[in-house]
């Protein structure tokens, strides 16, 4: 089977070739640079920039995986969640797209998409699920974070979400107290690694609450408190590393102790995560330490297939349609706040 993928939820313009569960092309046009004088991403300007990138993006995909229009099987495109003007674009593309060759299309959920990307390894990055079993998945990105167990392949449960700030959220937001450029998780990453994480005390919100639930607006507002009081620690680079690592250290800390404590009381051996956050190295090498203290493996996502990309939603297409799933009617809108439960991926 062979897949053509596009996604456009946010500010990447991406897609995607998939030949047999196994990705021949993955092309991301960022919007970055774009945004950063705005300090986050303005919707109508992701919009034009999207209009603009898709057909080379498109065509860019094809070239590499040296594939044409004719030979695909199966059309899909992220119909949810995401900015409304974002997504409309990549959708009625992808329609078109279905339309004029005569083929099926499918409407991919987001989230869904990032639960089935540490699944994609090896050089070419396949789809290879001979290893899953019932597991607790950690997604963690900009706009959300979420705790899903995930039961069968296909078959999941949201466990917990983000009740206000994500932890993405939060890291772009403290870093533009901190001056930082957008996006800043990034910044705050690297300037970590030279910091000292227990510097500065800040609030670890939720980590310690009975349900698994996410907020992160809590400590956010304490760094703009802490700088209200100490305006001089951004002044130096020192002073600075410390205070991203101290500030990383609360994020990092939340997000690893209850994903491994939903992880012991379902009675899982395994924890896999996914989104943009997961690129963070504390993140990575803490999940991974606390894995290995309880006895639990670990199955984190590609760098490459963190961030948004289209071969996610190409993979999990390809997974929903050998499995029977109907195709997307043609003119099914965008589904801006489609929720992973309604999914019933």
């Amino acid at each position: 089977m062979t897949v053509f993928a596009l996604e456009t939820s946010c500010d990447e313009t991406s897609a995607a070739v998939l030949v047999n569960g196994c990705v021949r092309a993955n092309i991301v046009a960022s919007q970055i640079r774009l945004h950063a004088e705005y300090g986050g991403v303005v919707p109508e300007l992701a919009a034009r920039e999207h209009l603009r990138n898709l057909i080379p993006v498109a065509r860019m995909a094809f070239e590499t995986a040296q594939i044409s229009p004719s030979e695909v099987d199966l059309v899909a495109a992220t119909r949810g969640p995401g900015l409304p003007t974002a997504l409309w674009i990549g959708l009625r593309a992808a329609q078109a797209m279905a339309f004029a060759l005569g083929r099926p299309f499918l409407g991919v959920h987001h989230h869904a998409a990032h639960l089935y990307s540490p699944w994609l390894q090896g050089q070419p990055a396949c789809l290879d699920l001979s290893g899953f079993e019932p597991h607790v998945s950690l997604i963690v990105s900009g706009g959300h974070t979420l705790l899903v167990y995930v039961t069968a392949p296909l078959q999941h449960h949201l466990l917990g979400a983000t009740i206000d700030d994500a932890a993405g959220e939060c890291f772009d937001k403290t870093g533009k107290l901190l001056g930082l450029p957008y996006p800043a998780g990034p910044w705050i990453d690297r300037l970590a690694e030279e910091g000292n994480p227990a510097a500065h005390s800040f609030p670890r919100p939720l980590r310690d609450d009975s349900t698994d639930n996410f907020s992160f607006s809590g400590l956010k507002t304490a760094v703009r408190y802490f700088l209200r009081d100490h305006p001089e620690v951004v002044q130096h680079k020192g002073s600075l590393s410390d205070l991203c690592a101290s500030i990383q250290a609360a994020i990092v800390d939340v997000l690893v102790t209850k994903t491994l404590r939903a992880a012991t009381r379902l009675g899982v051996s395994l924890v896999t995560a996914s989104g943009g956050v997961t690129c963070n190295r504390a993140l990575r090498r803490q999940l991974q330490d606390a894995c290995n203290r309880h006895g639990l493996q670990l199955r984190l996502a590609d760098p490459t297939y963190c961030t948004d990309n289209a071969a996610m939603v190409g993979a999990l297409a390809e997974l929903l349609a050998r499995h029977g799933r109907s195709p997307t009617p043609l003119d099914a809108d965008i589904l801006p706040d489609w929720s992973l439960e309604e999914a019933h991926v």
